[in-house]
């Protein structure tokens, strides 16, 4: 007797439709046709089921703080980290729990159960360390939080800024982070890279920096971030998040780049919501839209996820975590809309995201942990376009989120009423 079974699937690794059946909690069988009993089934009808929606780059611990302690008038990173600044003294433990807490429900809600945040280790209480270690062992068995230590100040920057980060990372976080472009100099931003990647080495721990977020073609640090992979060997290990100035570099200067980046192993993450509203500040017309070249590092064999990064705090007014909604804007901002591409945007906020945060166990094979989501689309290319509900949301091989299928009544002049699923 199965413990559940999922029929008529689509799944994007096959053309035809599969049943899926899962047992204590694991996908054991998955074919054309499986006709052994289960304690409860769930007929798809050719709708689309998917592993976890994977955010590979997120700030938790200013989640939901939005108007907090006032709004961002000009819309601007810069005037963001002021806020956030200004915030950090008033931040009470109970407080950032609550928000985390809150938005891990919208987080399950929209399938997003693989989440790759970053916490501020500039602040001397580090509270918000606390909170989220807090936050991820008591969601553990939910979702799967990986936590970064983020010098949102520099860690050269910040008086004892080291400390802090070697006292977050003693604590039990996972990532060692960095924010090169915002230390004093370019020279220093050289130096808080080849530290924090030696400090990672030591510890056997990953890497994932804020690297070039800027509109500044000479931002180069993802070059240095790059040597360094290489030199220690740390490949796959590092991940290199935002590089926007890539976007206003010089084309030769990024044809030797992009070859150096794939030789290294290193990955990347794009965050589309947020770059899209952030960069080009300083233009006039023509406007920059500031999103890093995915299409061409994907191309240059280089691994690209996509991140929310944020959701309703002093940088971005809006969201709702659900990672379609970045994969959409992403269509549209990279000129991302082959037939071909669909399967790949939803990768990166799927499979993609989840090698960047070098998940074990992922995806809809068969003897891992049966996580999944149906998807109320037939396609990737629906999923895109419709950013539809998540009929079922499964962890463990129970449902934990469930939404009715969208439909809408339409009267025509009073003639007659036609359901038309959405």
């Amino acid at each position: 007797m199965l413990d559940y079974l999922i029929k008529n699937a689509t799944l994007s690794t096959r053309k035809d439709r599969v049943d899926i059946a899962i047992e204590n909690g694991r996908f054991v069988e998955i074919a054309p046709q499986i006709d052994a009993p289960a304690n409860d089934q769930f007929d798809a009808d050719g709708c689309l089921v998917c592993p976890p929606f994977v955010d590979s780059h997120f700030h938790m611990d200013a989640t939901l703080s939005l108007g907090l302690p006032r709004y961002n008038q000009s819309g601007t990173l810069l005037e963001g980290i002021q806020i956030w600044s200004e915030l950090k003294p008033e931040l009470t433990a109970e407080a950032v729990k609550q928000r985390a807490l809150e938005l891990l429900t919208w987080s399950i809600a929209k399938g997003t159960l693989c989440i790759r945040t970053h916490v501020d280790v500039t602040d001397p209480s580090l509270l918000a360390v606390d909170v989220l270690l807090e936050v991820r062992e008591e969601m553990k068995e939910w979702i799967d939080l990986q936590i970064v230590a983020f010098p949102q100040d520099g860690v050269l920057r910040t008086d004892g800024g080291k400390e802090l980060l070697l006292r977050a990372l003693d604590k039990g976080v996972d990532v060692v982070g960095g924010i090169p472009h915002f230390e004093r100099t370019m020279a220093q931003g050289s130096e808080s890279i080849s530290w924090l990647c030696s400090v990672a080495e030591s510890r056997g721990l990953l890497v994932d920096m804020h690297c070039d977020e800027s509109d500044d073609p000479l931002s180069r640090h993802i070059e240095h971030l790059t040597y360094e992979t290489r030199r220690m060997g740390l490949g796959k290990r590092v991940t290199a998040s935002h590089l926007t100035s890539m976007h206003s570099m010089d084309n030769y200067y990024v044809s030797k780049l992009l070859p150096l980046m794939a030789e290294s192993g290193i990955q990347a993450i794009s965050n589309p919501l947020i770059n899209i509203h952030l960069q080009g500040r300083h233009d006039t017309y023509p406007k920059r839209r500031g999103l890093t070249r995915v299409p061409e590092m994907l191309e240059a064999g280089v691994n690209v996820a996509f991140g929310h990064d944020c959701v309703m705090d002093p940088w971005y007014p809006m969201g709702t975590h659900d990672m379609l909604e970045v994969a959409h804007m992403a269509a549209h901002c990279l000129q991302m809309m082959g037939a071909s591409q669909a399967s790949t945007l939803v990768d990166m906020v799927t499979s993609r995201g989840a090698a960047v945060m070098n998940l074990e166990g992922y995806g809809i094979e068969v003897g891992n942990q049966a996580d999944c989501v149906v998807l109320q689309a037939k396609s990737a290319m629906d999923a895109l376009r419709l950013k539809p509900v998540r009929l079922l949301v499964m962890r463990k091989g129970k449902i934990i989120a469930s939404t009715p299928p969208v439909k809408a009544t339409i009267n025509l002049n009073g003639i007659q009423e036609v359901n038309f699923t959405i």
